[in-house]
Parts: structure tokens; C-alpha cells; sequence
């Protein structure tokens, strides 16, 4: 990529898309576009078209998503499968008009059936039912993806997809209604030691295997892939089943995730178990196989992943 270039980072302050800046601004790139909701509304095709045709991006990082945890997911079904469509093929389809060099779209590794065989490769697409927590929000990224490679093969455009792992770090959602896995526990954690509670109720059995990513180290890796020249690209990936999953290729319980956030913020009390809520798919590994083999890999180990999340929600109170 150009230096000068243009490049649209939608969804710029999130926690994905605020990396993905970082990272870009770190390799020199001088012309970054960011927008907010209430300057662009993604949900609005008119003003995504208007948007296109006054801009013209060079490249564009589709990051703009709705996203939760199991609750959220669960209490809002139809927002997130209508809103996350409904802003990827908005921005999708006018990133073709336009004629964009190339679009990066973020999935999720929700995508993936909950019963999927472990690690999970980017063949085990569409092979099995879905997690029902978090169905709608998967169906969406399917369509995304799936939109990415249609539009390459009827119209020969640049559109690639990466799948994240589960992610954490700075300018993450600690809104507890709302909230993924790690920020959650870390507010209220962190609000029970404030409190000096003796106890604290966390919901599953704490069995359930998760994996973990630094987002900077995304933001790393999708900087990378964006630098891969069309023709190169092309020829590496298959015309289906085209997405990248981007992890670390290694899990932990959530179990251990408590234990370790214990330590690192230093509450003394005890741990409850509510077994009576979902833990979720079982196990979320990704095969990680493809980035790998081209020359990346995780740098941020968990541990210390942590502790820079924490020191930056401890700058947030």
C-alpha cells in the first residue's frame, strides 16, 4: 500500500478499529478517513452511496460492527443480525461502485459450528449449527463474508476477511450488560475488590476453553495482509471458504482466566460458580495454520496482554 493512500477505517472507535488506526499511523500512513455514527450512518445506504462518491477511498477497513456478549446477544436478537447486515452490505456494495483497491472485512470466529472439530480450520464453515447464544450476530458475518466472495468472483474485486479470535484490550465495552468475556470479569473484579465484597458470582461452570488476542496484534496482522499484493493474495487463498482466522493458536479455561485476573488486580475473596448459566460453546480454538505460514504470529503473551488491559481500564475511572 502507498503511504498516501486513502484509507476508510470504519468503525474507528472501537476497540478493533482504534487499533487498526494505531497500527496504520505507526507504519506511516498519512490519509486516514474516520467518521463517526452521528457524521456517517452506516445503517443509511443514501448517505454510505454520498459518503463514497465525495471521499473515494483507496482502501477500506470494514470494523463497524454491533457487538455483545452472550447477554446482549441474547436479549437483542434482531439488532444484531439487522444492523450488522445492514452496515456491511451498505458498505460492501458502494466499496465496489467506488472502486476501492481493496476492503478488509472483520468476521468472528463465532462463525464457526458450536460442535466444530478443534482446532477449527476456515473449511469448517457452514458444516454444522451454529452456537445459539450468539446466532444472529454469526449469521451476519456468514453474509458478510459471504458477500466478500461474491462480489470478487462476479465483479474481480479485492475483498478479503479475516476472522479474529476472541479479542481484548484497549478501548474495549465494559458496559456489563453488553460486555465480552474479559472486560466483564475485569470491571467486576475489580469492582469487588473496590468493595471489599467476600465473594463474587461468575456466571458458568468455568470449564468452557476460550483463546485470546491482544488487538494490537490483530491490528498487526491485518496491516500485514493488507500489504499482500492483489495477485499474490490470490493465488495463496481459495475462492471459498477465503477468510484468514487470526489467533494465537493456543486456549486457556475461563477458569484460568479468572484466577489469573485475581492476581493481576489483586482481590482476596472467593469465586462462585453460577451453574446455572450457559457457558457456551465448549471449546473455541483457531487453526491458525494459514497466517502462520505466512510469517506471523501472536507477540503478546495473555499474561501481559492483561496487564496493559487493566492498567488502561484503570485510566478510564
Amino acid at each position: 500500500m502507498d503511504k498516501s493512500a486513502k484509507i476508510y477505517v470504519a468503525g474507528h472507535r472501537g476497540m478493533v478499529g482504534s487499533a487498526i488506526v494505531r497500527e496504520l499511523n505507526k507504519k506511516g500512513f498519512q490519509h486516514i478517513i474516520k467518521k463517526t455514527r452521528s457524521e456517517l450512518d452506516l445503517l443509511n445506504q443514501q448517505a454510505v452511496e454520498d459518503f463514497f462518491a465525495q471521499e473515494k477511498p483507496d482502501y477500506v477497513v470494514l470494523a463497524a460492527a454491533k457487538v455483545g456478549g452472550i447477554f446482549a446477544n441474547n436479549e437483542y436478537p434482531a439488532e444484531f443480525i439487522y444492523e450488522n447486515v445492514m452496515v456491511q452490505t451498505n458498505v460492501i456494495h458502494q466499496a465496489y461502485k467506488a472502486q476501492v483497491k481493496q476492503l478488509l472485512f472483520l468476521g468472528s470466529s463465532c462463525i464457526y459450528p458450536k460442535l466444530a472439530q478443534q482446532p477449527m480450520q476456515e473449511s469448517a464453515l457452514l458444516t454444522g449449527e451454529l452456537e445459539p447464544t450468539n446466532e444472529p450476530y454469526a449469521i451476519a458475518k456468514i453474509a458478510g463474508i459471504k458477500l466478500c466472495e461474491s462480489y470478487n468472483r462476479q465483479y474481480g474485486t479485492d475483498f478479503r476477511s479475516v476472522m479474529p479470535t476472541n479479542l481484548y484490550g484497549p478501548n474495549d465495552n465494559y458496559d456489563l450488560q453488553n460486555s465480552h468475556v474479559i472486560p466483564g470479569l475485569i470491571k467486576r473484579i475489580h469492582q469487588a475488590k473496590t468493595n471489599n465484597d467476600k465473594s463474587l458470582k461468575v456466571w458458568g461452570t468455568g470449564s468452557a476453553m476460550r483463546e485470546f488476542l491482544y488487538v494490537d496484534d490483530l491490528a498487526q496482522a491485518c496491516v500485514m495482509l493488507m500489504n499482500i499484493p492483489k495477485g499474490d493474495y490470490k493465488a495463496y487463498i481459495p475462492e471459498r471458504n477465503s477468510h484468514i482466522n487470526i489467533g494465537t493458536g493456543s486456549d486457556i479455561s475461563i477458569k484460568e482466566l479468572v484466577a489469573i485476573l485475581i492476581d493481576i488486580i489483586g482481590y482476596k475473596g472467593q469465586i462462585e460458580w453460577d451453574t446455572s448459566k450457559p457457558d457456551g460453546t465448549p471449546r473455541k480454538l483457531l487453526d491458525v495454520s494459514r497466517m502462520t505460514s505466512l510469517g506471523w504470529s501472536a507477540s503478546t503473551s495473555l499474561i501481559d496482554g492483561l496487564r496493559l488491559t487493566y492498567r488502561r481500564y484503570l485510566e478510564t475511572l
